[in-house]
């Protein structure tokens, strides 16, 4: 009689993106898998949500994870340019009395993503870079992480449970998760042949692997709201769409002394804006459960810290000095606005040991310029599951060492890259730099290093995901 072989097991810590992304990719790839996430159940819109940008590589990996492939169109917006346009940059924006380029009106019609150096008081710019670069797609968070959960089975997730401890069995043929119901405080122990860590910068897997591991703070934080208009035909919207007028269709970035700002528009009549500010490093407090430096505030495994009604009014005051009145206005009228503070890590050695795996940024800690974070855990996720396919479960080891050696040089490159442009943007000081990054002084070098087609290995596709791109 024939038997049916068992699938083989793993175990995915984190119920994000990445986490529910690796969830996906190894169901694809003929496992069964668990997630253990500590939030209550899958996330509905709420204010600490985001806008994000996926490049075209992780549009692909996506729809193909999707049972109608058009539902990633219905929930984004293209970052797209009309048919035989070039997509130019705009890099500044201060005290000019006029422009010796390009008329300003007309490259309006034709941009795909505006970087502006702004000054308070004068409001001139002039094209010193251009580029035809790559299409992205805007989403919201939330849109996003439904659509690929909506494709797994709901009973994989374990809402509402706190990962403790893993344990490596003597045969190193087995891993054993301890996990927490928070409702009852029952304790759980889940076997599997492969642990997946996709839990997040903070991540409590990392931690346990690495306790002296520590992540480095860049000096500057992020405020992020989300402005729903979609009732409202205010003054403020009518703004925007004057100021940025082609808003839906591009990014634009405002680059102004020591601090910029990134303005889009998402699906379902929203606008998102990212604004770094530099400032000393927030209060961190220690966690005796999981070990781990969080912040006082910690939601999830994120580095989200609370904010005060007093914090929001001197965001609200700062806002009128330094961008401009339209933008100013949409940054006080937005609810809730949230504040991350923004850390990276050097590449780490490894990421993987024996019958465990890091994916996201548990794997690769990285600042969030040049809109990598979302797209690496992505692209990790369909790596893992297209090397655990060819491999099979009785070649694990040789699975992971291929994910290993395919991810580690793209996401090295990229989170040293996203590190530096940070600081080139924030007129931090920068190893190797005579003097700061400063946009009424950019030389055209300066200007070419912030474009994103020079992202490292920003077009390389992994030969292993040949087939998404045939199927997609």
């Amino acid at each position: 009689m024939n038997m049916k072989k068992q699938k083989p097991k793993a175990i995915v810590v984190g119920g994000s993106i990445p986490g529910e992304s690796c969830a996906k990719a190894l169901v694809s790839a003929g496992w069964d898998v668990v997630v253990i996430e500590k939030t209550r159940g899958p996330p509905t819109q709420n204010p600490t949500d985001a806008g994000l940008g996926l490049d075209p590589l992780a549009q692909k990996i996506v729809q193909s994870w999707l049972h109608e492939p058009e539902l990633l169109y219905n929930n984004t917006l293209p970052i797209t340019i009309t048919e035989g346009y070039n997509i130019i940059y705009l890099i500044s924006f201060f005290p000019v009395e006029s422009s010796s380029a390009l008329n300003y009106t007309d490259l309006l019609k034709i941009l795909v993503v505006h970087n502006l150096a702004t000054d308070g008081e004068k409001k001139i710019s002039w094209v010193i870079g251009r580029e035809e670069g790559a299409k992205y797609l805007t989403a919201y968070w939330a849109d996003l992480h439904g659509l690929i959960y909506n494709t797994l089975p709901p009973e994989i997730f374990l809402w509402g449970h706190q990962y403790l401890s893993f344990c490596i069995s003597e045969d190193k043929l087995t891993v054993k998760v301890r996990a927490k119901d928070l409702e009852t405080d029952e304790i759980i122990e889940i076997v599997g042949d492969l642990l997946v860590g996709a839990d997040g910068i903070l991540s409590s897997i990392g931690q346990s692997i690495l306790p002296d591991f520590k992540l480095r703070y860049t000096g500057y934080c992020e405020w992020r709201g989300v402005f729903n208009f979609s009732e409202n035909d205010s003054e403020t919207i009518l703004g925007i769409r004057k100021s940025y007028p082609d808003i839906g269709k591009c990014f634009y970035t405002n680059i102004g002394s020591g601090s910029h700002i990134i303005v889009t528009e998402l699906k379902k009549e929203k606008f998102n804006w990212v604004w770094y500010v530099n400032q000393p490093e927030p209060e961190l407090k220690y966690d005796v459960t999981l070990g781990n430096k969080l912040f006082y505030s910690l939601q999830g495994n994120t580095t989200s810290v609370k904010v005060s009604s007093d914090m929001i009014e001197e965001l609200h005051q700062r806002a009128e000095q330094v961008w401009l009145p339209e933008l100013s206005r949409l940054i006080k009228e937005t609810r809730d606005p949230f504040l991350n503070a923004i850390y990276d890590c050097d590449p780490l050695e490894k990421i993987i040991w024996d019958r465990v795996v890091l994916t996201g940024d548990a794997a690769h800690p990285t600042t969030p310029h040049s809109a990598r974070s979302t797209n690496m855990a992505i692209i990790d996720a369909a790596v893992l599951g297209k090397c655990l396919e060819k491999w099979g479960p009785d070649h694990l080891y040789s699975a992971l060492e291929e994910y290993q050696s395919i991810r580690k040089p793209v996401t090295s490159a990229q989170v040293l890259h996203s590190r530096r442009l940070g600081q080139m943007k924030q007129g931090l000081s920068i190893p190797g730099r005579e003097r700061p990054f400063d946009p009424k002084t950019a030389s055209l070098e300066d200007s070419v290093f912030i474009l994103n087609k020079n992202v490292p290995l920003f077009d390389v596709v992994p030969p292993i995901l040949d087939s998404i791109f045939r199927s997609a």
